[in-house]
């Protein structure tokens, strides 16, 4: 299936596995549960993992492997493991490599599902967290402790559209012995790849714009080959596993990725500079507007901005909740990464169990909205976001 020496367009549509007696130009759905052995000895190798091949869709399946190997080239990696969901990917990762009194340094900055695992979940197994201020990387070794095992961050962050440096990232992991884990679900395989700055594993929720139609769930941790292989092992245990439908889906997604993600990121880019301009808007962050805090460094790792906007509206939360009412083109859901346009209030929704304290921690203001920027006629998403706003 190897296409390493292709650009990554050609990656995406051309890495698939070897065809079957039939012949077909697209890969089948190998909708089995489980494979058959030729006779004992072939039985015994292959639970020996003496033979490196299908047992059981638990542990592998054919569709699973081509989803998992489109992503390790698109990233760089060496081996990869597909989950069930996002979540799947983020909790199993942690859970493999991390022992009872390890600690984590994780940016601030982190999806609400991830914070709950790190402040609600593993300290039940004395696992621990500490949260650095994403606007300021200067503070990061100061957190670093004996027994700190991982260096975790999203970057864009979610919702607020912060950039971490990556490179920095990679450095302080490196000086200090760290396993540095980038999610890198905003940004995509297409936009950035956190290995090349010295990232040991990248976690995507495949349900955003991998898929990018909002139809099933996914996710995936591709990296080095030692971690992935506790992962592995982990993963076939505890039963995380990516369905071969959702992985046939997914794998048929990355095909058009490159060519959706150039478009949602030229229409997103489009609806920044409306914003901006806008009187009932404070201010604006998309990575790729020159008033972004982290500009440079956005321009530096990344190829293009992404398609998420993050704005502040005038007057708070109940501006926020008032411009939802008035939405009439695009979708209101806590997804993101769609076709379609998609704008969410996180502190009356996704975030309004944190206090205004906690929400101000991580960059989410009373008036925040997210923008997930989708494939409409730019135009015309422009036109509601304005009757909206006005």
């Amino acid at each position: 299936m190897s296409n390493q020496n292709l650009g990554l367009e050609t990656q995406a549509i051309r890495t698939q596995l070897e065809r079957t007696q039939y012949l077909e130009h697209s890969v089948p759905l190998y909708l089995t549960s489980s494979f058959i052995f030729e006779d004992a000895e072939d039985m015994r190798a292959s639970f020996a993992e003496e033979k490196e091949r299908n047992i059981y869709s638990r542990f592998s399946n054919p569709n699973t492997s081509e989803f998992v190997e489109k992503i390790c080239q698109m990233e760089g990696a060496e081996d990869g493991y597909a989950f069930a969901t996002g979540m799947a990917a983020v909790y199993s990762t942690f859970a493999a490599l991390l022992n009872s009194g390890d600690h984590i340094v994780s940016a601030s900055s982190v999806f609400g599902s991830t914070h709950t695992l790190f402040t609600k979940y593993f300290p039940k197994w004395n696992i621990t967290t500490s949260y650095f201020d994403v606007n300021k990387p200067e503070t990061i070794e100061s957190f670093i402790q004996l027994n700190t095992k991982i260096l975790y961050a999203e970057s864009p962050t979610n919702p607020a559209v912060d950039i971490l440096d990556l490179e920095l990232l990679g450095k302080i992991a490196k000086k200090h012995n760290l396993i540095l884990i980038i999610d890198n679900c905003f940004a995509t395989p297409y936009i950035q790849n956190p290995i090349q700055f010295g990232a040991d594993l990248v976690i995507h929720s495949a349900t955003k714009l991998i898929d990018g139609q909002g139809r099933v769930l996914g996710g995936v941790t591709v990296g080095r080959s030692d971690l992935i292989s506790e992962i592995y092992l982990f993963s076939r245990n505890t039963g995380p596993a990516l369905s071969p439908f959702n992985a046939w889906v997914l794998s048929k997604s990355l095909e058009t990725l490159p060519v959706r993600i150039e478009k949602h990121c030229e229409n997103a880019l489009k609806v920044a500079d409306f914003l901006e301009n806008h009187p009932n808007v404070a201010s604006v962050k998309y990575p790729f507007l020159k008033s972004h805090p982290q500009y440079e460094v956005a321009k530096k790792q990344m190829k293009f901005g992404g398609n998420i906007v993050a704005f502040e509206i005038k007057g708070g939360i109940e501006s926020g909740r008032k411009f939802l009412d008035k939405i009439k083109l695009c979708s209101l859901s806590a997804n993101l990464g769609d076709t379609r346009s998609i704008v969410t209030h996180p502190a009356s929704t996704t975030h309004s169990k944190l206090t205004e304290e906690e929400r101000l921690a991580v960059s989410i203001t009373d008036g925040l909205v997210r923008v997930s920027v989708g494939l409409e006629t730019v135009q015309d998403v422009i036109n509601d976001l304005k009757q909206a706003l006005e």
